[in-house]
């Protein structure tokens, strides 16, 4: 099943492509780093390899069309994380969904608002994935974030890196850190975003079945 939906949060509509495989273990709703958008291909494609994994997966853009021309509101992280926190709302009253374990998958700003939400949610998210990631935004909830948390970054992302090693520190959950050999931050480089997508979905497999 795939379709293209739209959710209602306050007084906005965010728009959203939702694919639940038969049999699906789990769902993983994805969330864009600052300037993308659910039609970004690296996300598409990581989507794509969950579904085949038998995962479903839902690309949302947590901001209006209006809202991302703000420079200021893409990295606006108390506002992705409400949308986001509505966002798995809805999935849990969705019948296609509701009895499916949920994943999150942040990318760049993203993860932090996917960190965020698991340290707010508690069990409810049963594993988050962050890709060239954050989630240094996040680390005041970092501690309080229960949820198996996977960071997966490039080799040459540098900067990213460290960032990504002292949120890592932070995290008391389950969790790893995973470093993509020669990736810059768009993971570009041949063979690195089938990495991610690999990693992600082994990840995912693990602890949304566990559920």
């Amino acid at each position: 099943m795939k379709q293209e939906i739209k959710i209602s949060v306050n007084s906005c509509v965010l728009q959203g492509t939702l694919a639940v495989p038969t049999g699906a273990v789990g769902i993983v709703i994805f969330s864009h780093g600052s300037g993308s958008s659910r039609f970004s291909p690296r996300n598409v494609f990581v989507a794509e390899k969950l579904q085949k994994a038998g995962i479903g997966t839902l690309l949302i853009d947590l901001l209006t069309q209006k809202e991302d021309e703000v420079y200021e509101t893409r990295f606006d992280i108390d506002l992705l994380t409400k949308r986001l926190g509505a966002v798995v709302a809805w999935i849990c009253k969705e019948p296609a969904t509701k009895d499916l374990a949920v994943g999150l998958f942040g990318a760049s700003t993203g993860a932090a608002s996917a960190l965020r939400v698991a340290a707010q949610l508690g069990e409810r998210i049963a594993a988050v994935v962050s890709r060239g990631g954050r989630p240094d935004l996040a680390m005041d909830d970092l501690g309080k974030a229960v949820s198996p948390a996977l960071l997966i970054v490039g080799g040459s992302d540098f900067g990213v890196i460290e960032l990504n090693e002292q949120a890592f520190a932070a995290l008391h959950s389950v969790k790893k850190l995973e470093i993509v050999p020669g990736a810059t931050h768009l993971f570009e480089e041949p063979g690195a975003l089938e990495e991610v997508a690999r990693l992600a979905s082994d990840w995912f497999r693990t602890y949304l079945s566990a559920k």
